[in-house]
């Protein structure tokens, strides 16, 4: 992994000072990175290094340390997740320090740029506090985000810079690498360079480098070398000695840096060596490392670490291989670490000693040195005696140390002594050639050391290859269940490097032929030689011939299959060695029981990898009858055969032993099976086992169970093993040529004959028959007899042996024997795993298993099957259900709820949940093994007596079934039979039950939104056990089988913690389906490796779902990153019978068809005539799908057909296959009413390719049977199917995982599933489309506004005389293929693209309708201006002569008074004389514009034609509660008239009720008259045209109009005057302000003596220019900047204007995204206020309170934020348009010398370069004299007088929005934005339907629908209020009326019109928000409708819980678009308030 592969086998642990003493160098630059995603932490990294070096796949748990080019970085994904606890921050934080030694320069934060909470940043202030108190002088935040856009960071993350000194950088997605690497390099300059010190290491001790100046280095550090066991010692964070890192010598380094720490009173230098003499067998360069290590540092001491009382071959070996690298010259430096666990075990040590003569002379060797301490070393006592024991050392050997020159010397000897003993060895070599029988072989006289060593070279040269390098580089399951490219072929040969993966590959599919692999490279070599010998000459000699030999032409020889086998053996970790091994025992392969280390010849037993096999046989019993057994194999006592051979025989051992064992299967290899190789290695000294298991029937060979061990290899040189295997044998065997008394080997044969122990002497040179010498020992010769008589013989002599003692052997016993490595032992987190798997076990015992999980496991009981089957019930509700049944059904919820959160956890449970918390990753793996062997273990014989009982009952049952008898016993027997049965459901306890009620205890506590009394630890952290139990490979139950019931809070919250563990992986869905016991889990596992459940007694109960990784090589082709399989129980389980299985099949196969991207459909048989009924609910599940756009695919597999082989038999299958789906099709089309008549029509689907038939599974009959490999072919052709199809799909992320296990489960719990279905992906999908549409569609408006603004200015400078509708598309070009590229961009790139696909054709067709709008009517306003412009030029042009001809009145006056220029109370005196004689001209000669009475004048044009029109009060037309008071019946006339007319006077006379349907018709009315009047209003330009009663008179004439066409229509009464007269009032008022504020406008800028009093001192300013004499130029000059005054004005306050509202899109939170973000802030601002009144505005007039408050939020946005950023705009505006107006002088300028010009010229070009920018042309000059004017001063002029009115503009800001026409407004450019939407009403409650496109394709909708009461509905012949919710009512069998019919709700788009309209999803959850909103406005509303809420209609107690928090807090759920990690809580099934702000409150 990456974090292993960057850390230094040793490390300096030296601090620096704060300050450094050299100057840094940005190379030598130590960074931590923090943060909380992996993949952003990655990506920041790797743009620090500037290339890719940090692993993303890596887990985001671990810290990754890299340097490159002497630049560290260590990487910490996940210190920032706020579920860490304090001591995991603790040692992570220690372990950054120790990394980044002497202290990190930048500590940086990575932080999402809008994601951060205040709880967030306490847990980031925590973290840096850890650190030290100064690091925020060392801190950065590095906010990231994916847009090119500059967006602001949120204010928590404000906090968080300020606090850092405002050291911040914010990344982009375009930002330029270089950009970081600079920015870090300047943070790092502003530290002066500095490092931080950690607090940790500060306090506690002075760094080592003070210390050194304060001893002037008087005393050196101690130098120690430690060598040993690594297993020895307990690395962690208090070890004193060696510190908490192990050394990994594969990456084949020794640090230069020893680690430096003080021991006592001294220094110390410790270089950590363990493990290397291990390494040396494998590495070649350990020679290399210690001559480099010498000659940096002279060695004190050599330290070998031993465990105490554990003393192995392996410490022998390494204590021998220290001597042999190092010299004789070492023991004098050596002493010996002796390390314990238990204390008591330090106090026996001398007696051990004494024990041990073989240790007790090694120390003797070494001058008796030793020492004893802890494992972890951290007990400072002992370290100060160690350090004692080293000083006096150190005193012995007269302060010498070992040196380079000493290790040199040694090598040298060595290396002379190795040649001459090379040339002694051919020499004897020589000698012993030719010697007879009896002599001292060639063998013999080679040393053991000689012989050792060369078996080391073999075996290495086996692991090189294999590719196998460096035994710490361990094989993983998770490596081994990868899916890779490798994975998906089929291979019977490959290349070496290949053969390890191809045969684990193999075996885990449970295929006996990976053994039988060939290699590539040897198929090459053979076809070569055969060809070169056909090639060479011919040879006629026939003994010539014979003489040609191929030996020498091959390199090496294929390596044997076993050599494979054990070399994958000796490098898995234990899970994976426990995994082939169970697969090896599948295979009925023989398992390794004792392996020898390849290196260290130490032998292990590897028990732990038997734990998991079971073994299962018949027998007879004494009674004759035929028993089952099953049992672990690890517990089974059953008889032992042992074989072994002495010396080299010619027959095969193990291929006899087949023989007996399983005649057609080589359970133990042997040398005749293909690929057996003559130079087989690792196999030597290897004791194979295995069972024969008996089937119960006459031709058994062994009438019980027996174990067969098989000793590899000559038994002489392995003593060990023969021992072991002699003394623990029922019978031994043994195979030799013939006896002789001078073989070595004679005596242990003699013990053997002498012991009691039956014997059995098989002779390969003797051909005798079976002979009995005496009791219990036979002879059978071999020579010349025929194998099968020879396995007769012996399988005779086997049983007699077996049939007279009573010897058993128990695989457990083995461990009991001294001198092995049981891997169980030695292993201590596999130890550790075991003690507290058993310390939890312990709590079990002594009680009874039938009642032990509703003791232990209280949650997942009686409580959650009754809470299940209340949930069940709430989802189908009975036709008369109402309310308050509704919430009664929530109430018992709860309260089963209640109950089962007041349930104590058990001890158990207790325990589990402590030890998941503490224990590290590999400890809880082995954990959680164990507990599932234990637990298995501890039911298997009370299962095992059930089960022997259930069947004796059975058999009673049937025979009296078979009396026909029906007899109260019967009966009984029948009750007592499923009683059994029951408890044999409830013995079932495995590690699925105790995840169920950690799953239950979780969602008990989220409902009840607390902890448990008794929980230890925070409930929160729960569902991160079931993610890390997901991620290390385990199953996780999805569905619970015996509640039926999918737990969705808890698999909800287990899924966002794999999100937050993993990332949003996306997954590809494998689901399986098929009849009980058809072999589904099987099948899984052989194809994936899995290990679900298969045995036929524990079938699969509910759905399990369990991950399997993607490599990364295939993820560029698959899409996905994992593969979820799900598998599921049988379809009509055994268990259901009697039962009604068939709702519960159907729910089953719904879920997991709706899950799965791809559903295996299991078929057991050949013919599918026997299953319709199952094919049937499968072709249902798929119609399903259909109907609701899901598009899953499947492939039907059948199982257990004989004859694969037979084409044409398959495809007869196939055709038949297809007549009964369709045949299906037809039948479940009925049942779903839907129009399919092929199952083609329901699913893409090929009968070819979709089809797999599978051979039957075993080979033979079980349970001797081996697997069958053409059953393991087809699964791996079925495999391959299943990646092609899957490479197809992008599957689905975890996050749309979620949403669709909700939705299927969801619709599942209601009775009509397509109905109910509510497709949350799609709808979030949706959503985010919205949300994109919306910025395009703003974009698209926003570039037209500019546009229009500046062809405006160019209409009204007469610059263009027309403008047509190809120029508006000309000026938008740019912006439209920018947002077609945002587009295309959008449906290619999106997450959810494979779902926007549908919409992308319409949201185009949108967009370029949008665009034509704008352009048509953006059009349609600039050609408007043109004649209204003739009308104004008068008016303009009258204004213009006016104040250019006082201009030069004042001018003149100013010539008069040229005098008295500096008197300036003359001059002011003058002046305002002749002002005020101006002004009372002025007024006299114009009539004013006067201020206007827009209801007065209603009222006059109302009253000439209704009478008693009201002055100052009338009904609000549009909030009233019904409009029967404004309405009469029509007259008609005949007798059918007269009598309607009769009834018309009686319902008048008691008061005319309205239908709802005449309701809604005139509501709709009155909405579309608002808006079209509005309109009108708008049309009317007052602003610049003025106010006229004839626009009254119009929107009186308009709405007359509307009126009298509805009543033409289809209706049966007519309007009163009232109606009309109060609609015109009501509009008129709504109206007035903003006509009266546009009148304002239009007088200021028009009424003379107005428009002139502002302007008195500009007037002034000129006046006094021409009295100073100012030249014309100047006067001139000062009249353009007066001119431009007002137009600067304006042209900046509708360019601000224009910018606030883009701002306000992007930051303000209501504004910033879809229709539905804006819904949910105005709900929220409503309940905020609590005013009803705005409610029913809300209610019935949604589009005016959405204007409303769009002005409302505007005007909140700018008073808060003015002078942050409107201030900052508006400066800058007018900034820019002064630079605009210089340049455009400068121009004008440089054109007039050009062009020898005048002023008129200049002024020409002065006003067109304008003209873009601002209203002003040479108009506004005309009537100033300009003659004179010196052209060249004008420019100068002007830059001297233009920023004294920007100034006095300036001084105006704060009141821009007067200033602006209503249409130039933000809030209006807004709202023209928002409210171009749906707002069509629900029919039934009157919410809005929440679409942000106006006519958009598909069904209104909205997130949540409001209670119909509010729209006024009530229960008929009552006034009682409606209190339901529609999306409850739909679910109901309750009428509504329309249009004079009864309809049903269910089926309410039958009702047509705007019912068919609407899709009403079925909806149970608690809606907090109306339910409030009902309790809180109960009186209003019973007032505002005349109605009660009592009766049927009252309101229900529970609603009265709800706070307004609560109702604020649930409109996130629903309104807010679903992002990577929601955070929703159910309670009782329903949504109340997010778990995650639940949780803040509390820690807060």
């Amino acid at each position: 992994m990456a974090t292993k592969k960057s850390r230094s086998v040793v490390r300096s642990s030296q601090r620096g000072s704060h300050i450094n003493e050299r100057p840094l160098l940005m190379s030598d630059l130590r960074i931590v990175l923090l943060g909380k995603n992996a993949q952003e932490n990655c990506r920041v990294g790797n743009i620090i290094f500037g290339q890719e070096v940090f692993d993303c796949e890596a887990p985001p748990c671990q810290v990754q340390k890299e340097r490159r080019i002497q630049k560290t970085i260590i990487n910490v994904p996940h210190l920032l997740q706020r579920h860490l606890l304090d001591h995991q921050i603790r040692q992570t934080v220690r372990e950054c320090v120790y990394l980044s030694d002497p202290g990190p320069h930048l500590v940086i934060l990575v932080l999402r740029h809008n994601q951060c909470s205040r709880e967030d940043q306490e847990h980031v202030e925590k973290v840096l506090k850890y650190f030290s108190n100064r690091v925020y002088e060392h801190t950065v935040v590095l906010t990231t985000q994916d847009s090119d856009n500059v967006e602001p960071v949120n204010d928590v993350i404000k906090d968080i810079i300020k606090k850092c000194f405002n050291r911040h950088y914010q990344h982009r997605k375009s930002s330029p690498a270089t950009d970081l690497r600079e920015r870090i390099k300047h943070f790092v300059q502003m530290n002066s360079r500095c490092y931080l010190v950690c607090d940790e290491f500060e306090g506690s001790q002075k760094s080592i480098k003070q210390q050194h100046r304060q001893r002037g280095h008087a005393e050196p550090p101690l130098t120690i070398a430690v060598f040993g066991n690594c297993a020895s010692i307990q690395y962690e964070s208090k070890n004193i000695l060696l510190g908490e890192h192990e050394p990994g010598f594969r990456t084949v380094e020794i640090s230069r840096n020893p680690v430096l720490s003080e021991i006592g009173k001294r220094q110390v230098s410790v270089v950590n060596m363990t493990g290397l003499h291990e390494a040396e067998l494998y590495l070649d360069c350990v020679d290399h490392l210690i001559n480099r290590l010498l000659n940096e540092k002279e060695i004190h001491a050599f330290i070998f670490v031993m465990r105490l009382g554990h003393s192995t071959d392996a410490d022998k070996m390494g204590l021998e291989w220290l001597q042999r690298v190092f010299g004789d010259k070492v023991l004098q430096f050596v002493m010996i670490l002796f390390t314990y666990k238990r204390q008591e075990e330090c106090e026996t040590i001398l007696d051990d000693l004494k024990k041990n003569p073989d240790l007790e002379q090694l120390l003797e060797k070494f001058g008796g040195r030793y020492q004893t301490c802890n494992k972890m070393m951290n007990n400072e006592s002992e370290m100060r005696d160690l350090m004692k024991k080293i000083e006096h050392l150190f005193s012995e050997n007269k302060q010498q140390c070992y040196t380079a020159d000493i290790f040199q010397k040694n090598k040298d000897e060595w290396e002379k002594t190795t040649v001459k003993e090379e040339t002694t060895e051919q020499t004897t070599t020589q000698m012993t050639k030719g010697t007879h029988k009896g002599l001292i072989t060639e063998e013999e006289i080679r040393s053991e050391p000689e012989k050792r060593k060369e078996f080391i070279k073999r075996s290495k040269l086996i692991f090189d290859r294999l590719h196998l390098k460096g035994r710490h580089c361990k094989l993983t399951t998770g490596d081994a269940l990868l899916i890779t490219s490798q994975s998906l072929e089929s291979y019977e040969s490959c290349a070496e490097k290949e053969l390890v993966q191809t045969f684990i590959r193999k075996i885990l599919m449970m295929n006996y032929r990976a053994r039988y692999i060939r290699t590539i490279e040897n198929n090459e070599e053979d076809q070569t030689q055969r060809k070169d010998n056909t090639s060479s000459k011919d040879v006629s000699d026939l003994f010539q011939a014979m003489a040609l030999s191929n030996k020498g032409t091959s390199q090496f020889e294929r390596i044997d299959p076993m050599d494979v086998q054990m070399a994958v053996f000796h490098f898995a970790d234990g899970f994976l060695k426990q995994l082939l091994v169970s697969k090896l025992s599948q295979c009925q392969y023989a398992l390794p029981l004792l392996a020898p280390d390849p290196f260290t010849r130490q032998i292990e037993f590897p028990l732990w990898t038997f734990r998991q096999i079971n073994k299962s046989w018949k027998m007879k019993n004494a009674n004759n009858e035929i028993i089952s057994q099953i049992q672990p194999i690890y517990k089974a006592q059953t008889p032992m055969v042992s074989f072994f051979r002495f010396d080299s025989v010619s027959s095969s051992k193990s291929q006899l032993m087949n023989s007996l064992i399983n005649e057609k299967h080589n359970t133990f290899f042997h040398r005749n099976c293909p690929g057996s190789s003559r130079t087989r290695v690792l196999m030597d000294g290897v004791v194979e086992i295995a069972w024969f298991c008996p089937s119960g029937k006459q031709d058994d060979k062994f009438t019980d169970c027996v174990a067969f061990c098989n000793l590899h290899g000559d038994a002489r040189d392995h003593e060990k093993q023969l021992q072991i295997l002699t003394e623990m044998a029922s019978v031994n065997v043994v195979l030799l040529t013939q006896l002789d008394r001078n073989d070595k080997h004679v005596a242990k044969i003699e013990n053997l004959f002498g012991n009691n122990k039956p014997l059995i002497c098989l002779f390969t040179e003797d051909e005798s028959n079976l002979i009995q010498t005496k009791k219990w020992k036979f002879k059978i010769g071999l020579k010349n007899r025929n194998q099968s008589d020879v396995s007769e013989d012996l399988r005779k002599a086997i049983n007699d042996c077996l049939s007279e003692t009573s010897s058993t052997f128990r695989l457990e016993d083995v461990s009991k024997h001294s001198d092995i490595r049981v891997d169980e032992e030695a292993d201590d987190d596999c130890r550790r795993g075991r003690e507290a798997a058993q310390q939890m076990m312990s709590l079990l015992e002594k009680k009874d298993l039938i009642d032990i999980k509703e003791s232990f496991l209280p949650h997942q009981g009686k409580l959650w099957r009754q809470w299940s089957q209340k949930n069940k019930e709430l989802h189908r509700p009975q036709a008369d259900e109402t309310e308050m049944d509704i919430s009664r059904k929530h109430a018992e919820m709860k309260k089963i709820r209640q109950q089962q959160h007041e349930s104590e956890i058990s001890e158990f449970m207790k325990f589990y949940i402590k030890e998941m918390n503490s224990l590290d990753a590999l400890n809880k793996m082995f954990f959680l093994k164990w507990l599932r062997i234990l637990l298995d273990e501890y039911i298997s014989a009370d299962l095992y007596a059930l089960r022997h009982k259930y069947d004796e009952k059975w058999s009673t049952v049937l025979k009296l079934k078979g009396n026909h008898d029906k007899s109260e016993e019967f009966k009984a027997e029948q009750a007592e039979l499923e009683s059994l049965s029951e408890k044999i459901q409830a013995t079932a306890f495995g590690l699925e039950h105790i995840m169920r009620e950690i799953g239950q205890i979780y969602e008990s506590c989220s409902s009840m939104r607390t902890c448990k009394k008794d929980m230890q630890s925070h409930f929160f952290f729960l569902p991160s056990f079931a993610a890390e139990i997901m991620i290390s490979g385990f199953p996780l139950e999805l569905m619970d089988g015996d509640a039926a019931h999918v737990p969705v809070i808890w698999i909800s919250a287990v899924l966002d913690e794999l999100i937050q563990k993993l990332g949003d992986q996306r997954v590809f869905v494998l689901s399986v389906l098929g009849l009980q016991s058809s072999g589904k889990s099987t099948m899984l596992n052989a194809m994936f490796g899995l290990q679900f459940a298969v045995s036929a007694g524990r079938c699969t109960r509910g759905a399990f779902m369990q991950l399997v990784r993607v490599s990364d090589e295939m993820k560029t082709q698959l899409k996905f990153d994992y593969i979820l399989v799900v598998d599921t129980e049988g379809l009509h389980a055994l268990e259901l019978l009697g039962r009604s299985t068939r709702h519960h099949d159907n729910e089953l196969a719904t879920f997991v068809v709706g899950l799965g991207n791809l559903t295996l459909i299991n078929i057991f048989g050949e013919t599918p005539s026997d299953i319709q009924d199952i094919l049937q609910i499968v072709v249902q599940a798929f119609m399903r799908m259909k109907q609701v756009k899901l598009n899953p695919s499947c492939v039907f597999v059948h199982q257990n057909v004989s004859d694969i082989t037979a084409e044409e038999k398959n495809m007869e299958g196939r055709r038949r296959l297809q007549e009964t789906l369709d045949e299906m099709t037809k039948l479940a089309a009925k049942d779903e009413v839907y129009d399919a008549y092929f199952f083609s029509d329901v699913i893409k689907f090929d009968y070819k390719k979709d089809v797999k038939y599978f051979a039957q599974l075993w080979e033979g009959s079980p349970p001797m049977a081996p697997p069958n490999p053409n059953y393991c072919e087809n699964i791996q052709q079925l495999k391959e199917t299943i990646m092609s199809q899957a490479s197809k799909s992008h599957g689905m992320t975890l996050t749309h995982l979620n949403d669709r296990i909700k939705d299927l489960w969801e619709a599942l719990l209601k009775e009509r599933f397509v109905f109910s279905f509510r497709n949350s992906l799609e709808i979030s999908a949706y959503r985010k489309l919205e949300t994109e549409y919306s910025k395009w569609s703003w974009k698209l408006r926003s570039a037209m506004m500019e546009t229009e603004n500046k062809l405006h200015n160019k209409i009204e400078n007469e610059a263009i005389l027309e403008v047509e509708e190809k120029d508006l598309y000309r000026e938008l070009k740019e912006t439209s293929e920018e947002v077609e590229k945002s587009m295309s961009e959008f449906f290619e790139n999106d997450t959810d693209k494979d779902i926007l696909i549908q919409w992308k054709t319409s949201f185009e067709i949108k967009i370029k309708e949008l665009q034509e709008n704008i352009v048509r009517e953006t059009n349609k306003k600039l050609n408007n201006i043109f004649p209204q412009k003739k009308l104004k030029k008068k008016i303009a042009a009258e204004r213009t002569y006016r104040e250019n001809s006082y201009y030069e009145k004042s001018k003149e006056l100013a010539l008069n008074l040229k005098g008295k220029a500096n008197d300036e109370e003359a001059l002011k005196s003058k002046f305002s004389l002749f002002w005020n004689e101006w002004m009372n001209d002025l007024s006299k000669n114009t009539p004013p514009i006067r201020d206007i009475d827009i209801m007065k004048d209603v009222q006059k044009i109302l009253s000439g034609t209704y009478e008693d029109v009201p002055v100052d009060h009338w009904g609000d037309i549009l909030s009233v509660p019904s409009y029967s008071d404004y309405v009469l019946l029509k007259r008609f006339s005949g007798l059918k008239g007269a009598l309607t007319n009769v009834y018309r006077l009686t319902t008048e006379k008691f008061g005319y009720i309205l239908s709802k349907d005449d309701e809604t018709q005139i509501r709709t009315l009155v909405t579309d008259v608002v808006q079209q009047t509005d309109k009108l209003v708008r049309s009317f330009n007052i602003t610049k045209m003025g106010y006229n009663k004839n626009y009254i008179e119009q929107i009186t004439d308009y709405i007359k109009k509307k009126t009298t066409e509805h009543e033409k229509g289809p209706v049966k009464y007519v309007f009163k005057n009232e109606f009309i007269i109060y609609l015109v009032l009501t509009i008129c008022k709504k109206t007035n302000k903003m006509i009266t504020d546009q009148h304002r406008l239009f007088r200021e800028a028009n009424d003379p003596v107005v428009y002139v009093k502002k302007k008195k001192e500009e007037y002034y300013s000129i006046f006094q220019k021409y009295c100073h004499g100012a030249t014309s130029a100047a006067i001139f000059g000062a009249i353009i900047c007066q001119k431009l005054k007002k137009h600067i004005e304006q042209s900046v306050c509708k360019k601000t204007a224009r910018d606030l509202a883009d701002e306000m899109r992007s930051n303000c939170e209501s504004l910033n995204g879809n229709r539905s973000n804006l819904e949910k802030h105005i709900l929220k601002t409503l309940a905020e206020k609590e005013d009803f009144n705005n409610y029913l505005n809300y209610i019935h007039n949604p589009r005016d309170h959405f204007k409303s408050f769009i002005r409302d939020e505007v005007s909140r946005y700018i008073t808060e934020k003015f002078s942050v950023s409107v201030l900052p705009k508006m400066k800058e505006n007018i900034k820019l348009l002064q630079q605009k107006i210089m340049k455009a002088a400068h121009v004008s300028t440089e054109h007039v010398q050009v062009n020898r010009g005048d002023a008129g010229l200049w002024l020409k070009s002065f006003t067109q370069q304008l003209s873009d920018e601002l209203i002003f042309s040479e108009k506004d000059l005309s009537g100033v004299k300009h003659d004179d004017v010196d052209v060249k001063l004008i420019e100068d002029v002007i830059r001297k007088e233009l920023p004294a009115i920007i100034s006095n503009i300036s001084g105006y800001f704060k009141d821009f929005l007067w200033k602006l026409d209503y249409k130039d407004r933000p809030d209006d450019l807004l709202i023209d934005h928002f409210c171009q939407c749906c707002w069509v009403q629900c029919p039934f409650c009157k919410a809005t339907c929440t679409n942000t496109i106006e006519n958009h394709p598909g069904d209104h909708n909205v997130p949540f629908h409001r209670i119909d009461g509010l729209n006024g509905f009530y229960h008929k012949g009552t006034q009682n209020f409606c209190t339901e919710f529609c999306s409850t009512l739909v679910t109901s069998s309750k009428t509504f009326k329309s249009l004079g019919k009864w309809f049903p709700f269910k089926n309410y788009r039958k009702a047509e019109g705007v019912y068919a309209d609407w899709s009403i999803t079925p909806d149970l959850s608690e809606l907090p928000y109306w339910k409030w909103f009902v309790c809180r406005f109960q009186n209003d509303l019973e007032k505002h409708y005349d109605k009660l809420f009592q009766g049927k209609g009252a309101i229900p107690e529970d609603w009265r819980q709800y706070t307004k928090v609560d109702a604020i807090d649930s409109l996130g759920g629903y309104y807010t678009p679903r992002q990577t990690l929601p955070k929703k809580t159910h309670t009782a099934g329903l949504q109340i308030k997010p778990l995650f702000t639940f949780f803040l409150q509390q820690f807060v």
